[in-house]
């Protein structure tokens, strides 16, 4: 298994779904998970999981990741008693669908400001101290939708193809520093979003995919881990497609 041993790995959105398995799946390779969300109750319960299934006992904090102010404190306290960041996975993200004539101006910045201004935010900080350890690995969670588009989704498209432009840029300007930048692209995963969807609309998806399944966190999970370790030091400013084919 690849390793992480003793590396300092802070996760955005890490209370559930993907966020969380990689925040699992990190701790597994010898990390110690950062565990970053909006709301206490699932910071607590992810926490308290990873403590159960690999004995490591992670940070919790509770951000808003669009607040800068909130932003800065998260990462000074990281900083304070972990001394160092090694890994930041920025995985906050949220939905609000509509067609793109119908969507209120309060929905395209609520999706903008979580998908992309928050990548922004916790990049910007986190790479100072990566600068001056001259080390660090940045994975950026996009989505298929931020290349191909769909429609009703006009401002997560946006959102996650900005989080894209933004990774190749973070990868241009931080390089020279040892720091690599990279996206991951996920299709259809199963998450507690898809789990609400009728069977037939599962089955339609599934349809459009060529190895027949929906992706699952663990799959994501997969392509971060690699992503932020050391057999991944040559590899930056790429977009990996975790979505089974659908997208080539």
């Amino acid at each position: 298994m690849l390793s992480l041993d003793n590396k300092i790995a802070l996760i955005t959105g890490s209370g559930r779904g993907i966020g969380k398995e990689i925040a699992l799946t990190f701790a597994k390779a010898g990390a110690l998970p950062v565990l970053c969300d909006v709301r206490e109750e699932l910071l607590q319960e992810a926490r308290t999981e990873i403590l159960q299934k690999t004995g490591k006992d992670s940070l919790a904090f509770v951000c808003d990741v669009a607040n800068a102010n909130q932003v800065e404190e998260t990462v000074k306290k990281t900083l304070d008693t972990k001394g160092r960041i090694d890994i930041l996975v920025n995985n906050a993200g949220v939905t609000r669908d509509q067609l793109l004539v119908m969507m209120s101006e309060s929905d395209w910045d609520l999706v903008l400001s979580i998908n992309l201004k928050s990548v922004f935010l916790f990049t910007k900080v986190v790479a100072k101290a990566m600068m001056k350890q001259r080390s660090g690995r940045i994975v950026n969670i996009a989505s298929i939708i931020g290349i191909m588009g769909n429609a009703g989704q006009a401002n997560y498209a946006a959102s996650k193809g900005g989080v894209i432009a933004l990774t190749k840029t973070t990868a241009r300007e931080l390089g020279k520093r040892g720091i690599t930048a990279n996206a991951i692209a996920p299709g259809f995963i199963q998450t507690a979003m898809t789990d609400k969807l009728k069977d037939e609309i599962k089955q339609e998806l599934q349809s459009q995919i060529p190895l027949g399944r929906l992706g699952t966190p663990q799959d994501v999970a997969n392509a971060a881990l690699f992503l932020a370790s050391d057999e991944a030091g040559y590899i930056s400013g790429q977009v990996i497609q975790v979505c089974g084919g659908m997208l080539t």
